[in-house]
Formats: structure tokens, sequence, C-alpha cells
């Protein structure tokens, strides 16, 4: 694994490494040194995960919330009828 995650890292590829990481340590055998190593990169990665995932669902939101915006119900002549 690499020391540094740099941000422009795609989001499928920092999970893969995420997940090797995860399995890395839980497989155990390393010495206390690695697995420190290895956990903080982990934890750079799901930092890297999360910012991608929160960056998507913002994304998302503004993505509805404009669809939403020019969905208003209107009556057959343009209007509301409210």
């Amino acid at each position: 694994m690499t020391s540094s995650v740099p941000n422009e890292i795609p989001f499928e590829t920092a999970f893969n490494q995420l997940e090797q990481a995860v399995q890395t340590l839980e497989k155990g055998g390393l010495s206390l040194d690695q697995a420190l190593a290895v956990y903080e990169e982990g934890m750079r990665l799901a930092q890297v995960c999360s910012q991608r995932l929160d960056k998507a669902e913002l994304k998302i939101t503004q993505l509805q919330n404009a669809f939403s915006l020019n969905e208003a119900p209107q009556g057959a002549n343009g209007h509301d009828h409210r």
C-alpha cells in the first residue's frame, strides 16, 4: 500500500484499498509497527471515501432540489390551482 492517499484517487480504488487494509489487519501476523502503518493508511482511505460520499450526497440533493423546482404542480394553463 502507498504511504499517502492522494485526494484524486477514485472512490472505487480507495474503497478497494480500504477493504484490503481491513483484511490485512483481520488476518493478523503483523508487527505492531506494520499494523499501525496499515491502520493509519486505512484511516486515510476511509476519510477519502467519506468525503467522496458526502460530495456525492450533496450533488444528489442539489439535483433533487433542482428537479423538484422544475416539477412544481401546475394547472392546464400553467398556473397553480390553489
